[in-house]
């Protein structure tokens, strides 16, 4: 392709060099640099792509899209006010607008994202269309599967993974949109069919002012909708958003329990199997089962049952598909047994998140709950207290351990979540050691208890200071299961 072509749309400050040049690759990181490559220098939060400019140069890099004043003999230099933002662009024209091609639904919010995804992926696949799939557990590109280092992937990737997804015939991409790929311009450019809105709880507040900067991060999605959004509305930033994008083109739609709204789910009931309700769509009411229990497991289905009923899809159909779906590894992941213990390993890593999850093993709970849980390192540090307070208040034991503490000192993360819990009960304990916290948890379990494992649901690794070790909830679990 044509230099110039891939700077179609771009606010160019200013050129040195031949914009008639072939380029057959871009490259963020220089390690990915290759001959006639145009080079994008981010800067980052830890790196400066400016510096790697004549590593890249070695490499075979021909144009460079900057925003400094650099000029060298021989190479075209393409000045503009953000190379990050440019780079979603320059990533959509290299790949041919694939997301145009490609029916495109975002789902964003605090909780629920992974879930929302993965049943729209096993529903769309029964109705015979291929799905592509992007999200914190994997990404699938309707012929291979790789694991995800983020949420979102740069713009980059991401439009990579779209045209890959095109050609390897899928129909739609399922996809999580985080608020920092929203922030960061990773998704800019990107064309989406259906937006999905689940909830929003505190997180990430390490990264966003406050929780009203994150709100507005999350509602960016919607303003890049053709169809459809589809709005939590009971959730009170989800009625903000709504209230904000109800006028726009794109039709907006709400799912809820509490508040009136398009698709409802009444008569409610939740137990060990999973649950059932009556749907109430716009045009006709339906039993439905789907065996993952929780109260949460009704509200990311309705979300998938709004997004199906936009495109169309026979209500047999996602009937089918949500009946029998196996749900997600490590989201309320039961590990089987013989002690007859409830052991469950759950990704919640926010307060939300880890009080849903305890209060519906609560729910079909016939002796005690005993949690483990911790808190990542060099992320939000306000969440902690409030997380040791929700497992002291709805467990009868919670053991209070390490998660990923990265370059944190785990007890210090600790003595945060210590903050928050009644020193006068005598329900918790500090077990700095996530596998001896786990060990514990499960020696002392008796037959009908529960044992709720929090925070890393599908990781089988942990992060102590910038290096990933082996560590898999379940595999230890089961390991002081076999030996109990």
């Amino acid at each position: 392709m044509k230099l110039h072509d891939l700077l179609k749309g771009l606010d160019i400050v200013s050129v040195t060099g031949d914009l008639n040049i072939d380029i057959t690759n871009i490259a963020y990181d220089s390690r990915k640099v290759e001959e006639n490559t145009l080079f994008i220098c981010i800067k980052g939060f830890n790196s400066d792509g400016h510096k790697y400019i004549e590593s890249a140069i070695k490499k075979g890099a021909k144009a460079f899209l900057v925003q400094e004043d650099i000029n060298i003999e021989g190479y075209t230099f393409i000045k503009v006010e953000d190379t990050r933002a440019s780079m979603a662009n320059v990533a959509d024209n290299f790949y041919n607008n694939p997301s145009k091609e490609l029916g495109v639904i975002g789902v964003t919010g605090t909780n629920g994202k992974t879930s929302i995804t993965t049943f729209l992926s096993e529903i769309l696949s029964l109705n015979n269309k291929k799905v592509g799939l992007v999200g914190t557990i994997k990404i699938f590109d309707g012929d291979k599967e790789v694991e995800s280092s983020s949420t979102t992937p740069e713009s980059i990737d991401l439009q990579k993974y779209f045209r890959n997804m095109l050609d390897n015939g899928c129909d739609y991409c399922a996809m999580e949109v985080s608020s920092h790929s929203l922030v960061l311009n990773r998704v800019d450019e990107t064309e989406f069919k259906l937006g999905i809105f689940t909830n929003l709880t505190p997180d990430h507040l390490d990264f966003h002012k406050d929780l009203e900067d994150y709100r507005n991060a999350k509602e960016k999605l919607f303003y890049k909708t053709t169809k459809a959004n589809i709005i939590n509305i009971d959730d009170e930033g989800g009625a903000k958003i709504y209230e904000n994008i109800k006028s726009l083109n794109t039709p907006c739609y709400t799912y809820g329990i509490d508040n009136k709204a398009d698709f409802m789910a009444k008569d409610i009931k939740i137990d060990a199997s999973g649950v059932s309700y009556t749907l109430v769509t716009p045009t006709y009411e339906e039993e439905m089962f789907v065996p993952v229990p929780g109260k949460f497991t009704v509200y990311n289905t309705l979300a998938v049952i709004a997004a199906c009923y936009m495109l169309n899809i026979p209500k047999e159909i996602v009937k089918e598909g949500l009946g029998k779906t196996k749900g997600v590894a490590g989201r309320f992941e039961t590990i089987t047994n013989d002690k007859g213990i409830s052991v469950i390993v759950d990704y919640a890593h926010t307060p939300d998140a880890l009080e849903n999850i305890l209060n519906t093993a609560k729910g079909f709970a016939k002796s005690n709950i005993i949690t483990v849980f911790g808190c990542g390192g060099d992320r939000d540090t306000t969440k902690r207290p409030l997380m040791g307070a929700i497992a002291q208040r709805l467990s009868d034991i919670c053991i209070v351990t390490s998660d990923n503490p990265r370059t944190e000192d785990p007890k210090l993360i600790i003595e945060d979540i210590l903050k928050g819990l009644d020193k006068n009960k005598e329900n918790y304990r500090v077990v700095v050691d996530r596998r001896e916290a786990i060990k514990e948890a499960i020696e002392m379990a008796q037959k009908d208890d529960i044992v709720i494992i929090a925070g890393k649901g599908h990781e089988n690794y942990q992060i102590l200071g910038k290096v990933k070790h082996h560590f898999d909830d379940k595999e230890i679990a089961l390991e002081f299961l076999n030996n109990k």
